[in-house]
């Protein structure tokens, strides 16, 4: 599994003064994180001597004790694979800095000075530090025989993965306005580590988040951070252990703050979709051209290759759903507005025309008629202008009939059922279809005892025809036809040229199928109330119905119970598989090797490996395959970060050959 770098933030116990302590507990970390795979570690500021040493820092012993502990470190440390990065009082030339040094196998590759050293407040590191702005270049240091760059200019790259870039700042650093790690990020560090001591104080964990999860947004990068773990000096401050990795804006693991202990954290940071972010984003690189900042890249030892099934992170089986409730709720509240603005703003712009639905009783045109209600009430419109229009056709249950009834009435809509079945029997024979009849009821008759005259024709002549009526309506009224159609259909295709593919203005196409039945349920949760004045009961269980229906566009019969018989998940494959497909797809540029070691993960006890290629082979052949039905698909709102726009996000020719893809499947190695 290609693309991750494991990275660990390592937070020893720590004595003041103690330094043989100290580095025996960072030795012993060490070999941990070594234990786990890791390839990046970093531990905290002046780590080998304690951040409080104060005045101490001025003696030479201390500073002579600390050098040959570093090299303690790196003798103890010579059969161990990460890249370390050790804080200490470092004198080069003369001056005393406040150090990261980076060690690998017992080597020092080079040092890093703290180039902003705060003397406010409750700090006061001028009083025995030079600053790093100090030097206009990066200079030669020596601790014993090892010789090594130090300055403000250095990087560190992996010599097997030209992907993983790693660069340092010093705790101050990275709260000042402009962080080292800006011009780092510029010149290609992908992973950022910072040694900070950083005393606690009511609300600075918080804060401490919000910088580094700030930073690795804007610089499309990892964040390592790591503060002081116990035993630092209480006589003025108290220090909580926090460590934490950020992964393009998301705290992606966190230590276990306040702990007595030594601890350490490891996970893997997608440092190949933090490149294409990058790739994809061309102010990043429009930015980092006007950084004018030379830095010299030190290399490393380390590969990209991770067995996926040891894979140090969580992999989110339905990527689009935000974590925790508060968060899902607010997400769906945005979605929502999203959705109503948009359709009003377009309402707004051609004359403030009546709104014509199509309700099928089904989780898409029921979000729709709640985002068109919500729209009219906007304006300031009767939702007797929202005109709702039941279609059952050749294979329509009577519980999804009757719930696109109650849901039109309990929202106040015009409710308009129109019988399809007809003429859809007239112009199935008017073509010569061979299920051809004098009755619906023959019709039906026909196709259950021969069901291959269930081909797409029988289908696709409803999907029209409740278009045409649609349409033909909206003529009628001075309406617009609203479209119902989600970005999980968008993305498959799953949807009848000229048929239910066609709107005047589509809402829901920046939704996920995983998604909508949040919204919905978010809707009856926290605003039930407002969208009826009749039965709220009545309402809710209407919606609570519709959310546990199975999947099904409904154009052939129902069986012999009257169930339904068409399940679009039998067809084309889970919709929760096609929506993380399509995430990894499009957010991040994913192979399909990878998409298959991430769905291995995340469905791990949901799915074996030749369920997952079977439906990824569906998912990369109707992407393909169906990119025409987008190219002329109708406006609608963006909503998230996966998009499909012809217009916007997703640009791509009709006629793209998916073999490569394909063979990229087939060529996966199951474990």
């Amino acid at each position: 599994m290609r693309g991750f770098a494991r990275v660990s933030v390592a937070i020893p116990k720590c004595r003041v003064g103690a330094l043989v302590h100290n580095v025996d507990e960072m030795i012993r970390l060490a070999q941990a994180t070594h234990d786990d795979g890791a390839q990046v570690v970093v531990f905290p500021e002046l780590g080998i001597t304690g951040y409080t040493a104060r005045d101490l820092f001025f003696d030479r012993l201390l500073l002579e004790r600390a050098a040959d502990e570093l090299l303690r470190f790196c003798q103890k440390t010579v059969k161990l694979q990460p890249l370390f990065f050790v804080g200490l009082p470092l004198v080069v030339e003369g001056k005393l800095y406040n150090a990261a040094v980076a060690v690998q196998q017992g080597r020092i590759l080079g040092g890093i000075p703290k180039s902003y050293l705060p003397n406010y407040r409750e700090f006061e590191e001028q009083r025995w530090f030079r600053p790093g702005t100090d030097l206009d270049d990066n200079v030669t240091a020596s601790v014993g025989a090892q010789r090594f760059l130090f300055g403000t200019q250095l990087l560190f790259a992996a010599d097997e993965f030209t992907d993983l870039v790693v660069g340092a700042e010093i705790c101050e650093d990275y709260w000042v306005q402009a962080p080292p790690s800006t011009a780092q990020v510029s010149a290609g560090a992908t992973v950022v580590v910072n040694l900070s001591a950083s005393n606690f104080t009511i609300g600075k964990a918080d804060l401490r988040r919000m910088l580094a999860q700030a930073l690795s947004d804007r610089g499309k990068c990892a964040y390592a951070y790591v503060a002081a773990g116990p035993g630092e000096s209480s006589t003025d401050l108290a220090f909580d252990a926090d460590g934490f990795i950020c992964e393009n804006g998301a705290v992606l693991k966190e230590s276990e703050r306040f702990a007595r202990h030594s601890q350490h954290l490891t996970v893997d940071v997608d440092v190949e979709s933090l490149v294409r972010e990058r790739q994809v984003t061309g102010s990043f690189h429009d930015c980092a051209a006007q950084v004018d900042t030379a830095f010299t890249r030190v290399a490393f030892a380390a590969s990209e290759n991770v067995d996926a099934a040891d894979l140090q992170r969580e992999v989110a089986p339905h990527p689009f759903l935000p974590k925790g409730q508060e968060t899902l709720a607010r997400r769906c509240w945005e979605m929502f507005e999203i959705q109503c603005n948009a359709l009003l703003t377009r309402m707004q712009a051609i004359g403030r025309p009546k709104l014509i639905l199509g309700v099928s009783g089904g989780l898409d045109s029921t979000q729709a008629a709640l985002v068109a209600a919500q729209a009219l009430d906007l304006d300031g419109r009767p939702r007797s202008d929202l005109i709702c229009v039941t279609l059952p056709g050749l294979g329509t249950t009577d519980t999804t009939r009757s719930n696109a009834q109650i849901l039109a009435e309990s929202i106040g809509g015009t409710f308009i059922p129109i019988d399809i079945g007809e003429i859809s029997r007239i112009m199935l024979s008017a073509t010569g279809h061979g299920a051809k009849a004098d009755t619906v009821e023959g019709l039906i008759d026909n196709l259950r005892n021969d069901p291959s005259l269930g081909d797409a024709t029988f289908e696709n002549v409803q999907a029209r025809i409740r278009t045409l009526v649609l349409m033909t309506l909206a003529n009628q009224h001075g309406g617009i036809v609203v479209g119902t159609g989600d970005l999980s259909e968008k993305a498959l295709g799953w949807a009848t040229y000229a048929g239910d593919h066609i709107a005047m203005y589509d809402v829901n196409a920046g939704i996920p199928k995983t998604l909508i039945q949040f919204v919905i349920r978010w809707v009856v949760q926290e605003r039930i109330d407002t969208w009826t004045t009749g039965d709220k009961a009545e309402l809710r269980a209407c919606l609570e119905s519709i959310l546990n229906t199975p999947i099904s566009p409904e154009l052939l019969p129902p069986d012999e119970s009257g169930a339904i018989a068409q399940l679009t998940e039998d067809a084309i494959g889970p919709y929760e598989l096609h929506d993380f497909f399509l995430f990894h797809f499009v957010r991040h540029g994913a192979r399909p090797s990878r998409i298959l070691d991430l769905a291995r993960v995340a469905f791990a006890d949901a799915y074996d490996v030749d369920t997952l290629q079977k439906w990824l082979r569906v998912f990369y052949r109707r992407f393909f395959t169906q990119q025409f039905k987008r190219s002329c698909t109708a406006d609608a709102p963006k909503v998230g970060m996966v998009a499909l726009s012809p217009r916007g996000d997703w640009r791509m020719p009709s006629d793209a050959q998916v073999r490569a893809w394909l063979d990229d499947v087939d060529a996966y190695a199951k474990p």
